[in-house]
């Protein structure tokens, strides 16, 4: 059972791996035994995080990377396979937001968002799996939300283009899936429920809203992502893909 969890010599890359979520997913595989490639536009968060995971005997290269730029990450990809030779497993975690009334939402905000969260992970995507197809193995984990699965109403949530962008990656999830089996690539997602990220502290005043409708009546934790990403990112879900999967607390099923 241990070697499906052993991620000794595999290579990790995190988009937006330098804070919360991201920095949570790659201390989790880095502690299983992965080298782990953190990059966002922040290179001193990155470099920061960087040296928090060296300090647990991880080995890591921070990077700077905008994810909706190409060269940015061909940059990524190439540095990565210089130092550590392959690419075993992408997330796809670099995300933004805006939130602004439906009738006054900018354009430039919605192209924004759409750029960082859908076209970034179909560029990283895109980019990983040349080299993963080479490898004949790969696994890519797209980050959505519980927020893509229904509309939000604004009171709670008025991120029209965040949500919207979240409901694509799951349908770019499972076209990446179809696309990539041959290869012997799993694609799946997660959707996190609400958790203490940088875009829930903007929500804040309805804090006790949401928990009164989520059903484990609590926030999500860090840690409560350790085991989904153990299990999509290595040899255990080598016959799962095309799939997303909700941490929510059960929010999805109550709605």
């Amino acid at each position: 059972m241990n070697s499906l969890f052993d991620f000794t010599n595999k290579t990790a890359i995190i988009s937006g791996g330098s804070r919360g979520l991201g920095e949570q997913m790659a201390k989790t595989l880095g502690e299983a035994g992965a080298n782990i490639v953190i990059c966002s536009r922040n290179l001193e968060q990155c470099t920061k995080t960087a040296a928090k995971l060296q300090d647990k005997g991880i080995k890591v290269l921070a990077l700077p990377c905008d994810v909706s730029k190409k060269e940015d990450i061909d940059n990524v990809i190439s540095q990565t396979i210089a130092k550590f030779q392959t690419i075993d497993i992408l997330i796809n975690n670099s995300g933004t937001s805006w939130m602004a009334p439906f009738l006054d939402y900018p354009e430039e905000k919605w192209d924004k968002v759409l750029d960082v969260n859908l076209k970034g992970s179909f560029l990283f995507s895109q980019a990983a799996a040349k080299k993963m197809a080479e490898q004949k193995r790969g696994k890519i984990i797209n980050v959505s939300s519980v927020t893509a699965f229904n509309g939000t109403p604004p009171h709670l949530l008025d991120a029209i283009a965040y949500n919207t962008s979240k409901g694509a990656l799951i349908t770019l999830t499972k076209e990446l899936a179809i696309k990539l089996a041959r290869y012997n690539i799993q694609v799946n997602a997660i959707a996190p429920g609400f958790f203490p990220t940088s875009i829930t502290t903007k929500l804040e005043d309805s804090k006790n809203l949401i928990t009164a409708g989520i059903p484990a009546r609590r926030l999500g934790e860090l840690s409560d992502l350790d085991g989904i990403i153990l299990l999509l990112a290595g040899e255990s879900s080598n016959y799962i893909t095309g799939q997303t999967i909700a941490i929510d607390g059960g929010l999805s099923s109550s709605l």
